[in-house]
């Protein structure tokens, strides 16, 4: 089985510039959602936007082969646990 190597670098580098800019519409969101009166709007319509716009281009990378979606999917969730590992509070124990 071949791997078409640069299918799998676009996809992955697909999958970052998507992860990334759905993980920075999280967190302006989020502000926005603990600023408004009503943040349940807020989140409902955010939730809407990042979700369609990733599954869009998550759709248009499919069709590119499976190298691209394995590579897009990948770095998705690279990015997913740099993020998480960044935004984490630090214990006590940790800062010290």
């Amino acid at each position: 089985m071949a791997i078409d190597w640069t299918m799998l670098g676009l996809g992955a580098l697909a999958g970052a510039l998507a992860s990334a800019l759905f993980f920075a519409g999280l967190a302006w969101g989020m502000r926005l959602a603990l600023r408004a009166r009503h943040p349940l709007p807020v989140l409902f319509l955010s939730g809407v936007i990042r979700i369609g716009a990733l599954l869009a281009v998550g759709w248009l990378v499919a069709g590119q082969g499976a190298a691209s979606l394995a590579g897009f999917a990948l770095a998705f969730l690279v990015v997913r646990f740099g993020i998480i590992a960044f935004a984490r509070p630090r214990s006590a124990h940790e800062a010290a």
